[in-house]
């Protein structure tokens, strides 16, 4: 059964076919598989750890690509749920000159919006031993409740809580109901990991020190707090600890999954080091920057690839990456 349970949209990421242009200079898309609670849980996989993937997509042609590309990358797809009356999530992406990925969403409603409290597969919630779910499961009605109903469940079964915070004005009606969004994950949350500027988002903070001590002030549950600072690293913190990797140079060809990449490559070593939702408490220094060395190589790899899915690393690639830093 799976360690690591995944929750939240799986999607079709429509890539612009030419780089450096907005999505209304493309020429063209190509379709790939993501989504970033999947994403995740095909990091897990392809890092050696078993996870599974919950969430609804349509029963169509992409619902069923997403299926099947999950479950070829080692991810337990048996708590699927699929609709016939929505269509499966598409969101096109384009990387601006600037390196800055423009989305656009098509979800009104799609599938994973439609997931409800009665299709979650509670049997691999409570054999969870970490719970992963982000911040778009939290925007819209029934999938909201069926998110907050599983991680109320993974954690009343002693799963480790993490959550991303993904920032998405897109899909937002207000920047204060996106902020509202955003918080109410982190009010179940032990882990979280953000970049720079969601941090700032929330805490109004560009500081990663003084944002992760509001993080801890304003939601004392939280155990671990891990900001991504692109091409620099990374910092984290922990109520007894704090630091900063610094980021590993590769040649870059694209930032998509970046950080779905981190993520999966800290929850591999948090479930590898600590083990329980209370070992995290006691993780050394030394045991931290372990976590973050490794967590900093399986991003830097996805970067020098294209595609989400298809540029996370495996196990052997971050320890290979590792000798030679």
């Amino acid at each position: 059964m799976a360690e690591v349970v995944c929750l939240g949209e799986a999607l079709i990421d429509m890539v612009a076919q030419q780089k450096g242009v907005t999505i209304a200079e493309a020429r063209g898309f190509s379709p790939a598989p993501g989504g970033a609670p999947a994403n995740v849980a095909v990091g897990v996989a392809k890092l050696g750890v078993r996870s599974a993937f919950l969430g609804k997509v349509g029963a169509d042609p992409f619902g069923y690509l997403l299926r099947d590309t999950l479950h070829q990358h080692g991810v337990d797809v048996g708590g699927m749920r699929f609709d016939t009356q929505a269509r499966t999530a598409l969101a096109f992406v384009s990387l601006t000159k600037e390196g800055v990925p423009d989305f656009i969403f098509y979800r009104n409603p799609s599938a994973d919006m439609l997931y409800e409290p009665g299709d979650v597969d509670t049997h691999r919630v409570r054999l969870a031993k970490i719970f992963h779910f982000g911040s778009i499961s939290l925007l819209d009605e029934p999938v909201r409740s069926a998110t907050l109903f599983a991680v109320q469940m993974a954690r009343e079964n002693g799963a480790l809580i993490s959550y991303d915070p993904n920032m998405r004005p897109a899909l937002w009606r207000s920047a204060d109901e996106g902020r509202e969004r955003m918080e109410t994950g982190l009010r179940y949350a032990d882990v979280v990991k953000l970049n720079e500027t969601e941090l700032e988002f929330l805490t109004g903070a560009s500081n990663p020190e003084v944002g992760a001590t509001h993080l801890f002030l304003r939601f004392p549950q939280l155990m671990l707090v891990a900001v991504t600072l692109g091409e620099r690293g990374c910092y984290y913190a922990t109520p007894q600890h704090s630091g900063a990797i610094a980021g590993i140079p590769v040649n870059v060809v694209e930032t998509v999954g970046c950080g779905d990449a981190f993520v999966a490559g800290m929850l591999v070593q948090l479930r590898k080091r600590a083990k329980t939702r209370e070992g995290v408490r006691s993780l050394s220094d030394a045991d931290l920057r372990r976590v973050f060395l490794y967590a900093n190589a399986a991003g830097a790899i996805t970067a020098t690839r294209a595609g989400a899915i298809p540029a996370l690393p495996t196990d052997a690639e971050v320890a290979d990456l590792l000798t030679k830093v």
